[in-house]
């Protein structure tokens, strides 16, 4: 079943990666949603971090407070969503440092810091394998905007 979230959450994912990158640095999202409902993200989260062009660091007091929050909420991250500068890809960086591994975790990659149309036309999904290997997959077999 592919992870369903709204256009308005797509929306404000975009505008997250916009304001903290400003076009210089790469920025990340993680959409969330309730273990009720493993298929539905109900909102996004906007991690606290530092960044360059290349790169992000997320503030390891801000991810221990996250874990506290989405335990007491009943809540999981389904998908972490972060920019590159240029084109889309899983890099090798983003393979070692997920914020989760678990097998059917998705990985989206959205290009050109998020300064193009709101949408998943040139992103990039991968997901985490039972093999422990990130491999893309098509995102219409993964995330459906309603």
């Amino acid at each position: 079943m592919p992870v369903r979230l709204s256009g308005q959450l797509l929306a404000e994912t975009f505008d997250h990666l916009r304001t903290c990158g400003d076009g210089r640095r790469e920025c990340q999202a993680l959409w969330v949603g309730p273990w009720s409902d493993p298929e539905c993200i109900t909102r996004v989260a906007h991690p606290r971090h530092s960044a360059s062009a290349v790169g992000f660091r997320l503030d390891e007091a801000w991810l221990t407070a996250f874990w506290s929050s989405l335990a007491e909420a009943g809540e999981g991250v389904r998908v972490q969503i972060h920019t590159h500068p240029g084109a889309a890809y899983h890099s090798a960086t983003d393979d070692a440092f997920p914020i989760l591994a678990t097998p059917g975790f998705l990985s989206l990659v959205i290009p050109r810091f998020a300064l193009g149309p709101v949408g998943l036309e040139k992103a990039f999904l991968a997901r985490f394998d039972e093999d422990q290997r990130w491999r893309e997959v098509p995102i219409s077999d993964h995330l459906e905007i309603a």
